[in-house]
């Protein structure tokens, strides 16, 4: 799931920097998000404990003074469309992705976790944090960072065998910052439901084919014909299964695609609805 969100006390953290923005103040504003999903959810136990299980990947994008902070945890990922001199279009990839799947990952978690073996399993085709989850960072996810919430009576199939040491996942972001150029076209926010389906490059094409009005829903539908293609099914097939039972064909596709105008982000202007440096397009598929 894509986390673009109002980070939990951000316009507060921004008061307190005078509306400067640094890797730290979003860091902070990552972590005061974290601790205030903790509270809720300790506070909640006793009537929903499996609320303890619900986490989110969260993908955010920051430009300040023309920098674009690009801060991320789990596997959503942000693609940037970059004319050429020559008049093409290239695909550039502003963003870390923390999934086990990943070598560079699987690596890191070892490093944090040296006297436990089983820290990353291969299950069900795919390389899982304890053998249960894919993605090393989240918001959220309680059970897999503090040993109170990990044990009755949330569900079994999310209870390790063994105590909790320490903190199986984090909620510290990995954060970019990218000065941005003139020839810095768009921006592809997306979970990772579409990158599962189109490579960077496709989908800055189709958004360079496209531009503007659609550009979101174009990129989800061309995910959903490929899913379908790899199924050997028709996409009006596809379609027409119930969204429950469809995340076996493909995970939910969530997408923004924001449209850059640099002369009005040179400027700072940031509060007219008339002439924002910013076009947004967004688009949703369960």
């Amino acid at each position: 799931m894509l986390g673009l969100l109002r980070l939990y006390d951000y316009a507060e953290i921004s008061a307190e920097t005078q509306g400067v923005v640094t890797r730290e103040t979003i860091q902070r504003a990552f972590h005061a998000t974290e601790e205030g999903f903790a509270s809720i959810v300790s506070e909640l136990w006793s009537t929903m404990p499996n609320l303890a299980t619900v986490g989110t990947c969260c993908l955010v994008g920051v430009i300040y003074q023309n920098t674009l902070f690009v801060a991320s945890l789990g596997d959503s990922r942000v693609v940037l469309g970059k004319k050429g001199n020559c008049g093409g279009l290239s695909a550039i990839q502003l963003s870390s992705e923390h999934n086990a799947n990943n070598e560079d990952i699987r690596w890191e978690l070892k490093d944090l976790h040296p006297d436990d073996p089983q820290i990353v399993v291969f299950r069900h085709g795919v390389w899982r944090v304890k053998g249960i989850i894919q993605v090393s960072r989240s918001i959220g996810d309680m059970y897999m960072k503090r040993p109170e919430f990990n044990r009755e009576p949330i569900n079994q199939k999310f209870r390790l065998a063994e105590p909790m040491k320490r903190p199986l996942m984090s909620a510290t972001p990995t954060i970019l910052s990218h000065p941005l150029h003139p020839n810095d076209s768009f921006l592809i926010f997306a979970s990772d439901g579409l990158w599962e389906h189109l490579s960077n490059e496709k989908a800055v094409e189709i958004v360079h084919n496209h531009p503007r009005a659609g550009s979101a829903k174009r990129l989800i539908k061309a995910a959903l014909h490929e899913a379908a293609r790899k199924r050997e099914m028709r996409y009006s097939d596809l379609r027409k299964i119930d969204k429950k039972v469809r995340r076996h064909f493909h995970d939910d596709i969530t997408v923004i695609v924001v449209f850059l105008n640099h002369d009005l982000i040179s400027r700072g202007h940031t509060n007219s609805t008339q002439d924002s440096p910013l076009s947004i397009r967004s688009a949703l598929e369960h």
